[in-house]
């Protein structure tokens, strides 16, 4: 049975047939150059029988002549196979790297939670130029080596018996050790990838939460930790360099050592006259071509023990299927009416799979209707909003869009009816035209900015260094809370969704902008159906509906007051509302 790492440099071969051409040029141009490079041992032999020996100088002028067209031919051989092989891994890895990223953003987010994302960019950067390294370097020397390997063994035995079976006789005794150490070295290969990728993920973490770690005066912790994680990566890789070295090593000991021999074997011969010094002289340059290659594959072989780690690793993530499937017939969700509804719900998060999240939920929003969700922490709230917008199916149950399970919907689909405002907006680094078109990509500037005066948003907007197009920063760092909660607004009213989703999208608002941003948001509603996270009561009276929420269930629905007489949460929940003046 073949090695798992080398059955995933196999399918690495399907990019590769996508430039067939190219593929059979870099074929042509290396087949040319090792011929070339073999034809310079007949060139050797010339130059000595028939120029040294002889005493001939016409002779050897025509000996040196053609050397150097061979090695001219060699030379522009050797141009056209390293220009197209580059070109192969260059091209092959920015396919892979584009697929991979293609699959990635598909994925279920629950893969998310379970996967870090640094280790996941490692993959995506660190792997697939690895690869293309190895594609466009490493690969080319192994198949060159290879031929010329081949080529020079059958010259050998073209040029004496006698001497090639006593290098036929030590090649095993150089392949037994490539065997051997070749294990080990791919075993290291992974592991080392693996702790860069520990390296990476650690240190995108501890940039991400610098505000915090800097808070907190943890700096000096964070450097004894970081620096633990790389000298780990680099015992690791020292490893890993010393089984390569030592393959190295002991090849070339065994190559030079069996070259010694044979030039003993054949000096004596030359000096019986059994054969020409010419013949020794071409004999011993194939033997150099032959050593030469099989030092060259012991050497490469260690990248690609690397190559197959780093292609195992990036085909894992191709291979990943979304929990979230398309079925094959989907219901056009635009056709639906923007009635949102669940059906004895039941869902616990792939993480946290032994506590529900939600249990026996139902709950039915009309048409242009709002409900307001409210509850204590972990009640809820938010994974009604995950499951509307369908990054996890339910356990049990279902969720419903116009009567229709959200499962026969198109995920993509599904979400061009909503827009999602939330307690946290998340921002691109990009400048605010591009996070606030990100509601609608084919929106002109000018309804960009008529949605940030909708959103009051305007404002603030054209008093930054460059006004729209403006940067914002990692996750929009150089905006304030309420700005970027502004920013957030523009890009769903840009959007001009069916069904509104607000995690309480005013929480991050001073009073005056809040009650700007509380009529934006009312006109945005009208004749929408929307879902409130809410958190204030100056939101909860605006609802048609209240829904409590307590431990993943539905414990009241109702009006404010009828939920003030009826409901203990609820009353409970209000006066912590009333003690603090603003949030519960």
């Amino acid at each position: 049975m073949a090695d798992k790492n080398y059955s995933v440099l196999w399918q690495l071969l399907g990019y590769l047939l996508q430039y067939k051409k190219t593929l059979v040029g870099a074929a042509i141009a290396l087949v040319f150059t090792a011929a070339v490079t073999l034809s310079m041992g007949q060139g050797v032999r010339i130059l000595i029988d028939d120029g040294f020996i002889a005493g001939s100088t016409e002779q050897l002028n025509n000996a040196a002549q053609l050397i150097i067209v061979i090695a001219l031919l060699m030379a522009a051989g050797t141009y056209v196979r390293f220009y197209l092989v580059s070109w192969l891994g260059e091209r092959v890895s920015a396919d892979i790297r584009t697929d991979v990223f293609n699959h990635l953003i598909d994925l279920h987010p629950s893969y998310f939670e379970t996967n870090r994302s640094g280790e996941i960019m490692s993959r995506l950067t660190t792997d697939t130029t690895l690869l293309q390294t190895v594609i466009g370097s490493s690969a080319s020397m192994a198949l060159r080596s290879a031929l010329t390997f081949i080529g020079g063994l059958i010259m050998l035995l073209v040029t004496n018996l006698k001497l090639s079976a006593l290098v036929l006789a030590c090649v095993p005794m150089v392949l037994l050790p490539i065997l051997m150490y070749g294990r080990r070295v791919r075993a290291l290969s992974r592991k080392s990838q693996d702790s860069i990728a520990d390296v990476g993920s650690y240190a995108g973490e501890v940039i991400q939460q610098i505000k915090t770690v800097q808070s907190y005066t943890q700096e000096a912790n964070e450097r004894t930790a970081f620096g633990r994680h790389v000298e780990q990566a680099f015992v690791i890789a020292r490893d890993r360099i010393k089984q390569r070295a030592l393959l190295i090593a002991v090849v070339i000991s065994l190559i030079f050592s069996a070259i010694a021999v044979m030039l003993w074997v054949g000096g004596n011969d030359v000096i019986n006259g059994q054969m020409t010094g010419g013949e020794l002289g071409s004999f011993v340059f194939y033997a150099i071509i032959v050593a030469s290659a099989t030092a060259t594959i012991s050497e490469v072989v260690g990248d690609l023990q690397r190559a197959a780690g780093a292609a195992e690793r990036l085909l894992e993530l191709l291979s990943i299927e979304s929990h979230i499937s398309t079925p094959k017939k989907p219901i056009p969700a635009h056709t639906l009416t923007p009635e949102v509804s669940f059906h004895g719900v039941s869902f616990a998060y792939p993480s946290r799979p032994s506590q529900a999240a939600l249990q026996e939920f139902s709950l039915k929003v009309e048409s242009g209707k709002s409900v307001a969700l409210v509850g204590p922490s972990g009640a809820g709230k938010s994974t009604v909003f995950e499951l509307l917008q369908r990054f996890y199916d339910p356990g049990e149950g279902q969720v419903m869009l116009g009567g229709v399970d959200l499962r026969q919907l198109e995920p993509q689909d599904l979400r061009r009816q909503l827009a999602v405002v939330s307690q946290q907006p998340s921002l691109f680094s990009g400048d605010v035209l591009h996070n606030i078109r990100y509601g609608d990509d084919t929106a002109s500037e000018a309804d960009v900015i008529k949605a940030a005066k909708a959103a009051h948003a305007h404002e603030f907007i054209v008093e930054l260094p460059d006004g729209y197009n403006s940067f914002l920063g990692e996750q929009g760092v150089r905006l304030s809370g309420g700005q970027r909660q502004r920013v957030a607004i523009a890009r769903a009213i840009l959007k001009n969704p069916r069904i509104l989703l607000l995690d309480e999208a005013t929480s991050a608002l001073d009073s005056a902008s809040e009650r700007h941003v509380q009529q934006a948001l009312e006109g945005l509603m009208k004749n929408r159906t929307t879902v409130i996270i809410a958190h204030r009561f100056s939101t909860i009276v605006h609802a048609d509906q209240i829904a409590v929420l307590d431990k993943g269930r539905l414990i009241a629905l109702g009006k404010h007051q009828e939920l003030l007489a009826s409901c203990p949460l609820y009353q409970r929940l209000a006066e912590l509302q009333f003690q603090d003046g603003s949030n519960y």
